[in-house]
């Protein structure tokens, strides 16, 4: 199976283009204790009552750094790493089926880059990596050549403010993500657009329609994206939904951000979760 299938045939069996990111703030984890057993019981937590509901998500992109801040290598204690896998066993206990999206951002010269890919996809186990393609094809093909199984997301246009600082320089033939954009063509990998632009994603969009380019679309929630606006702008330009996945991380898993965890914590989870699988539904 090819991943574009992966993404269809997920989509399909979830009912929706939802992807949950996995970005645990620990000061917002409910509960004590150990790193690891902390975060395992909170997702395990979730994720049964998600499976008992039948909120299936399309995908789920943990975000490596938010694990890798916890570990403290020097003193031998890899608290976060373990939680990170984990979050790997017990979605693949709970979901079967679904893509995790390592979300890491690599993006090295080739032999690193190759590391890199091994990193991802051979010990993390994951479906698709999130990749730099500041150095051009030596960061991106190591990746690529893995194998048609796995995906590659290639950042193009991003969600975050900052953004603009490079990806809108102009250049003789346009804005440089739309220099990347194409690039992103040749190389058949998939796109990160934001949520947070829709004339940029509606105009990305009708590039990558005709070659069924892969779309995660961040920003939606915390930043400000609406994934009402992002469905209304793909499906307008003809985008098949199947080949999307539209994220959001903190409003699903931790929205009391840095107040008091409340007593009804899985409650508001859950209402977050079943908002936007119902706004991204197929």
């Amino acid at each position: 199976m090819t991943y574009n299938e992966l993404l269809e045939s997920s989509a399909k069996d979830a009912g929706n283009c939802t992807c949950m990111g996995l970005d645990p703030v620990l000061d917002a984890v409910p509960g004590e204790g150990p790193v690891r057993e902390r975060l395992n019981a909170f997702f395990t937590a979730l994720f049964r009552r998600m499976v008992f509901a039948g909120l299936i998500p399309a995908a789920f992109k943990p975000n490596i750094g938010y694990y890798a801040a916890l570990d403290n290598p020097r003193n031998e204690d890899f608290s976060g790493s373990q939680a990170l896998a984990d979050v790997f066993d017990l979605v693949e206990n709970f979901f079967p089926g679904i893509p995790v999206i390592l979300d890491s951002k690599r993006g090295d010269i080739a032999k690193s880059s190759a590391n890199y890919a091994t990193e991802a996809f051979s010990l993390w186990g994951a479906s698709a990596v999130t990749v730099a393609p500041y150095m051009g094809s030596d960061s991106v093909s190591p990746f690529t050549s893995v194998s048609p199984e796995k995906g590659v997301y290639v950042l193009c246009r991003t969600s975050n403010p900052g953004g603009k600082d490079l990806q809108n320089i102009e250049t003789k033939d346009g804005p440089f993500y739309e220099e990347v954009a194409k690039k992103i063509v040749e190389w058949k990998t998939g796109a990160v657009v934001g949520a947070t632009g829709m004339d940029e994603l509606k105009d990305l969009a009708k590039l990558f329609v005709t070659e069924s380019v892969p779309l995660l679309i961040p920003g939606v929630g915390s930043q400000g994206g609406s994934a009402k606006e992002v469905v209304a702008v793909l499906k307008e330009v003809g985008y098949p939904l199947s080949l999307v996945r539209i994220n959001s991380s903190s409003k699903l898993t931790h929205p009391w951000k840095e107040s008091p965890v409340p007593e009804d914590w899985l409650d508001i989870s859950m209402s977050n979760i079943r908002s936007l699988m119902e706004e991204t539904a197929l």
